[in-house]
Formats: structure tokens, C-alpha cells, sequence
């Protein structure tokens, strides 16, 4: 598609103001440290700053995520019909979207003009000034759908017919930006109309939402028009949905996110996993299983910095298969089976971004999150680890000389590499920087090892990690913003304390509540992604596991282990597409390999779900 001078100058632009961001979001947290042990003082109003830069990043973020087709999605259309249905299922898709998001943007200009009080950011920036990304953000997403919809010829015409159609059933809201609390007659009438149309379609248009979401509609646009619908049928005003989305968008817990995820996209798009896995490999390989030690410690190293097990498989499966397949000389099936199994296994391990993201959500302490993963996720790289020790014996994978001389090279090569988690740990356990801080100072960190230091990356190459870790960070913002609108009805009708209380009153067994917990997790995890899990399930599970008195750190342990396994779990698991696609093998063999270490994940899942010390012993010392 051929672009123009002016339609290219506004993508660089709204790269150049995203990306900006983003560093701004590193550089303002190392200043105010800086700051801080210097003159005694901090960055003027760095968290005012911090909340708002993380705003227009979010929807700048989820402009180029729409601009590459990234947004998160079910999409079993995608996987299993043939590609006449896949094309139906895009069509719907976007004009979904378009209707949906047309409404959103609208809703977020009443929210400005009226909900937004208008205070002062640094103290000259007006925080409306920041808040106008939301309109204009969604009102280019909405756009965006539109001309990538895949309809062609005559029939290009029907998404902007649609965007039209949102934009008359947005006027009640339009009208309210316009005339405040007092509109004509006129506004007033159809106000009421769509009301009492919201209340008699409520169901069909559930029904349909959600099928939608199965089809492959973004979840986020599944979420905001669950929103807007049910707010609308209770005679809400929808503004509330824009409301939400600036109050997701601007909490602080969440400014790790972004952080975290380009430390893991620098440390990925680098040569760290090859300097790593020669490291550990000269000081594993005499050793029976030790290249097994090696690709699970490296495996769950790059995890628990990207909190994506794609990236690790994609990143670094090719190196590791080779080594394990070509040199080391383990069959494809099992080094595929262990590769597969291992690329979400650090998601228990600081700074692991689900566990942030659960302590945001459920309120629960973030530093006892991560202590409570600790032993867990030992547990779960122990039995791994045995169970490829075990096998290596028994088929008699031949062992390295171990050399001190070349460990020792090795090791020097990549100390900067192992110094990155010991120092976010120690710095994080001593409370000497905040989660925020710790974030930013693992960007710069990385940012000089692998650029000034290795010179792994040029300076010209940066521009090319941020767009392919932007669209993680678009996608995942999308979520967070609208699953807070959903959450915002779903809490005001008390859903989750009467579901609550009607199970406790079905179900009295615990132990039973917690294997169909556990049941239930693992279905999520094939549909879903860890992030959008986190964030639509989780807020309904939250009240249940206070009913049943689990602790708030053992429910969340369970969650993410559950989540992880869940990746692994046919028929959709994310790992098993993702290892076809990238070693190139049938889906059905993928899942043939992966099976036994299914099972061993299943057996560590149903330790930790029914031995709660494991997640809450050590949190007891904080």
C-alpha cells in the first residue's frame, strides 16, 4: 500500500512521541535516584510525571499495536477453519472493533470536558493536556480498523459506514460533552431510546461479544463493548468506560510493565542467550543432564524478564535446539519436548511482569508475590531438571570435558549478564529502590552491557527493538484499560461477592474448589495469554479464594503456575503453536513431545496447590 509524504511524517511522528515516552519512563525514575542521594531532593513531582507519561504511552502503544494487527486475541478462527471462514471471521472482527472503539473515543471527550478536574502535572502542564491521547488515541485505533478491514473493492465503504453508525449511537454522550447536564429535548429522547434498546439487546449482544472474542476479535475490544453495553442497559452513563481507562492507565504499580519488557527485549534481540548458554554449558556439560541444567536456567532467566514465553522460544529455541539436537545429540522429540516446556518456566521468578501485574490487580503485596514464587518455581526447574538428568542416563547423552580455563573465559564473558538478576534482587529485597526504579535501572543497565559494552545492538538498531516490543506493551495496555471499565460494572452489581458466597454455599469442600480451580486455570491458559488472564479472571476469582480462606500470595502463586502449565495443555496451548512454528514440525507432534513434561508440570501444579507453606512460608518473614 503506497503511503505519502504526510501519512509517513505522522507514523514517525507518533513513533517518535511513543518511544519517547518509553524513555522518559526510564530516564525520570533514575534522575529522581539521582537526585535524591545527591542534593537530598527528588524529581519535581516525578510521580505525577511518571503516571501520565505511562498514559500517553498506553494508547500511543496500542496505536501501533492496531497500525500491526498485534492486539491480543483468542483466535480459534485462525487456527482451526479453513481459510473461506478465517476471512468471515476477520470481517466481523473489524467491523466490531470500528463500532466499539468509535463509541470509546467518543465517551472519553465527555470524560475530559466534564470528569477531569484539571490539575497541574510538573506544575505548568495541565493533566488534560496528557488525558487528550485517550480520544484521540482511540479515535485513530477506530480508523485504523476501518481501512485494515479486509473487505476490498465497493465493499471498503462498510467500515466507515460503521464508524458512522458508533458515532450516531454515541450522540446521548456527545450531547452531554456539548451542553453538560442540561441537553435539548431532542438529545434527551434518544438518550432514552438507546437505554431501553441497551436493556432489550443485552443478551443477544453478549452472546454475540463473546463469540466474537473466539473468532479472534481483540480482547480489549470484547471487554469495552461488554462495558459499554452493560453500563448503557443499567442506565449508566458510558463516560464512566473512558474514566476507567485513564484510572488503569495512570497507576503507578503498573510503570514496571514497559520497563521490564524492553530490559527483555534488549537482553533477547542481543547475543546474551549465546554467551549464557556457553557459561553454563562449560560448566554443566561434564555433567549427566547438563545441558538439560543449561536450557532451563537460560530459559527461565529471558522469561522471567519479558514475562512472554513466545520470545524465549522464538529467541532462543533455534540456538538451544541445535545445541541439544546437533552437538549434544538428544533426540528432536525430546529436545523439542524440553524447549516447548520451558519457555514460560521463570514466570515465577523476579521480576517476573505477571506477578506484577497480579499484586496490581488483587492489591496484594508484590515483594511477598515474589517471595512466595521462590520455592514454587525451584520445585517446578527442580522436576524438570530430574526428569532430563534421568533420561540423559538412560539413553546415554555423551558429557563435555569441563575445562577451568575455558569456564573461567566464559564466565568472564558473561558476568555482566549473570550480574543483572543478582543485583535487581539484592537491590529490591534491601528496599533501597522501589519496583519503578528497579525497572528503569534494569533498562539502562542492559542498554549499556549490550550496546556500549558487547556492542551486540547499534545505536541505529534501538528503533527496531521498541517496535517489536511495543506492540507486547500496546497490546497488554489495551487489556488492563478496558478489563478496568469491565471490572467497574461487574464490581457495582457485586457479582464476584455473590458468586462467592453461592459457592461456598454449593461447594464446602476446599480441596474440591481448588481442583476445579485448578481445572479451570488450565482452560484459561490454552484461550488466553498471561497477561489478558490476569487480567479478566482473576478479579472474579480474587473474592472466591477470600471465601474459601485461601491466602491472597498461594492464590496467586496458583494462578501463574496453573496459567503456565496451561500454555502446554492441547489443544491451543500457546507453546505448542509456537514450537510448530519454530521448529518447523506438525502440531500433533509438538503435542506428542511436549507430553511428558506435561505431566511432571501437573504433578508440581497439584503440589503447590494443595501444599500452601510452599507459597506462603518464606512470605512469612516479611
Amino acid at each position: 500500500m503506497r503511503t505519502g509524504p504526510l501519512r509517513n511524517f505522522l507514523h514517525s511522528l507518533e513513533e517518535g512521541i511513543c518511544y519517547a515516552s518509553l524513555i522518559l519512563l526510564t530516564l525520570v525514575p533514575i534522575a529522581d535516584v539521582v537526585l535524591r542521594l545527591v542534593l537530598k531532593t527528588g524529581f519535581p513531582d516525578a510521580a505525577g510525571l511518571l503516571i501520565h507519561l505511562l498514559l500517553v504511552l498506553g494508547l500511543l502503544s496500542a496505536m501501533l499495536t492496531t497500525k500491526n494487527g498485534e492486539h491480543l486475541a483468542i483466535a480459534l478462527a485462525e487456527n482451526f477453519f479453513p481459510e473461506r471462514i478465517k476471512k468471515a471471521a476477520a470481517i466481523v472482527s473489524h467491523i466490531i472493533s470500528v463500532f466499539v472503539v468509535t463509541i470509546i473515543a467518543w465517551s472519553a471527550v465527555s470524560f475530559i470536558r466534564i470528569g477531569l478536574m484539571g490539575r497541574l502535572v510538573c506544575g505548568i502542564i495541565p493533566d488534560r493536556v496528557f488525558a487528550l491521547v485517550i480520544p484521540i488515541g482511540y479515535g485513530i485505533i477506530a480508523l485504523r480498523f476501518a481501512r485494515l478491514s479486509p473487505l476490498e473493492g465497493k465493499l471498503k465503504i462498510i467500515p466507515y459506514l460503521v464508524l458512522i453508525l458508533g458515532t450516531f449511537c454515541a450522540l446521548p454522550i456527545i450531547g452531554k460533552a456539548l451542553w453538560l447536564f442540561d441537553p435539548p429535548p431532542l438529545i434527551s429522547g434518544i438518550s432514552e431510546f438507546f437505554y431501553d434498546l441497551a436493556w432489550y439487546i443485552k443478551i443477544p449482544s453478549i452472546v454475540v461479544l463473546i463469540t466474537a472474542a473466539f473468532a479472534g476479535t481483540p480482547l480489549f475490544v470484547v471487554m469495552g463493548g461488554l462495558a459499554l453495553l452493560l453500563i448503557e442497559a443499567s442506565w449508566g452513563e458510558i463516560d464512566v468506560v473512558s474514566n476507567q481507562v485513564y484510572m488503569a492507565l495512570t497507576q503507578d504499580n503498573i510503570v514496571p510493565i514497559p520497563l521490564f519488557t524492553i530490559a527483555g527485549f534488549l537482553l533477547s534481540e542481543s547475543r546474551a542467550g549465546e554467551r549464557l548458554v556457553r557459561t553454563f554449558r562449560s560448566f554443566f556439560g561434564w555433567f549427566p543432564g547438563g545441558m538439560i541444567i543449561v536450557t532451563v536456567f537460560i530459559c527461565a532467566f529471558f522469561t522471567s524478564f519479558t514475562g512472554a514465553s513466545g520470545v524465549t522460544i522464538l529467541a532462543l529455541g533455534g540456538l538451544l535446539f541445535s545445541i541439544l539436537s546437533e552437538h549434544v545429540r538428544y533426540p528432536q522429540e525430546f529436545s523439542i519436548g524440553l524447549l516447548t516446556s520451558t519457555g514460560s518456566i521463570g514466570l515465577l521468578f523476579p521480576p517476573s511482569l505477571p506477578i506484577i501485574l497480579v499484586g496490581a490487580t488483587t492489591l496484594t503485596n508484590i515483594l511477598k508475590l515474589f517471595v512466595g514464587g521462590i520455592i514454587p518455581g525451584l520445585i517446578l526447574v527442580s522436576a524438570v531438571i530430574i526428569f532430563g538428568i534421568v533420561r540423559s542416563i538412560k539413553i546415554k547423552v555423551p558429557r563435555e570435558n569441563f575445562n577451568i580455563k575455558t569456564a573461567l573465559a566464559n564466565l568472564k564473558d558473561s558476568a555482566f549478564e549473570l550480574l543483572l538478576p543478582l543485583l535487581l534482587v539484592t537491590l529490591f529485597f534491601s528496599g533501597l529502590l522501589s519496583i519503578i526504579e528497579l525497572g528503569a535501572i534494569s533498562v539502562v543497565y542492559v542498554f549499556l552491557v549490550e550496546v556500549l559494552i558487547h556492542r551486540d545492538i547499534a545505536l541505529r538498531d534501538i528503533g527496531g527493538v521498541f517496535r517489536r516490543a511495543v506492540p507486547i506493551i500496546g497490546g497488554v495496555f489495551s487489556i488492563i484499560a478496558l478489563s478496568m471499565a469491565l471490572s467497574y460494572y461487574i464490581i457495582d452489581t457485586q457479582a464476584p461477592q455473590n458468586l462467592a458466597l453461592w459457592m461456598r454455599e454449593a461447594i464446602q469442600s476446599k480441596v474440591v474448589f481448588l481442583l476445579l480451580l485448578n481445572l479451570s486455570l488450565l482452560v484459561v491458559g490454552c484461550l488466553m495469554d498471561i497477561f489478558s488472564a490476569i487480567l479478566i479472571v482473576l478479579p472474579l476469582v480474587s473474592p472466591l479464594g477470600a471465601a474459601y480462606g485461601i491466602d491472597p500470595v498461594h492464590l496467586g502463586i496458583i494462578f501463574i503456575i496453573n496459567l503456565e502449565v496451561g500454555f502446554l495443555t492441547p489443544p491451543v496451548g500457546l507453546n505448542l503453536f509456537l514450537a510448530s512454528y519454530r521448529f518447523k514440525k506438525p502440531f500433533i507432534q509438538v503435542c506428542r513431545y511436549v507430553l511428558p513434561f506435561l505431566l511432571i508440570q501437573l504433578l508440581v501444579v497439584f503440589l503447590v496447590t494443595y501444599v500452601p507453606a510452599l507459597s506462603t512460608f518464606l512470605p512469612g518473614f516479611f
